[in-house]
């Protein structure tokens, strides 16, 4: 497994985080979706990353190393920050680009 993409960040803070597994051989994350990693800590409690899908790349978002075994509940508040601002940036884009099309006509 390459990780594990974010389907869905509840805006409750004891609220689920659900994901689905990423097989190893996947490509690069699509514009504004998130992969988290975890490992075992080499101090105690896990090693957590999470990256972002841009338009042509993907970057590291955020890491939470030695997180306690409760570490989505650490993770979710960023996560539900970055998938709401990812929703509302596609909202404007797709806007503008209707702004756009409609100045040319």
């Amino acid at each position: 497994m390459r990780g594990a993409l974010v389907q869905r960040v509840s805006a409750l803070p004891e609220g689920p985080l659900d994901v689905s597994w990423l097989p190893a051989g996947t490509l690069e994350l699509a514009l504004g979706r998130i992969r988290l990693h975890w490992e075992p800590s080499s101090r105690a409690g896990w090693d957590v990353t999470a990256h972002l899908g841009l338009a042509t790349t993907e970057v590291l978002l955020a890491s939470w190393p030695a997180a306690p075994n409760s570490w989505p509940r650490l993770v979710r508040p960023t996560l539900h920050e970055v998938t709401g601002l990812c929703a509302a940036l596609a909202v404007a884009t797709v806007a503008l680009d209707v702004s756009n099309r409609l100045a040319e006509v």
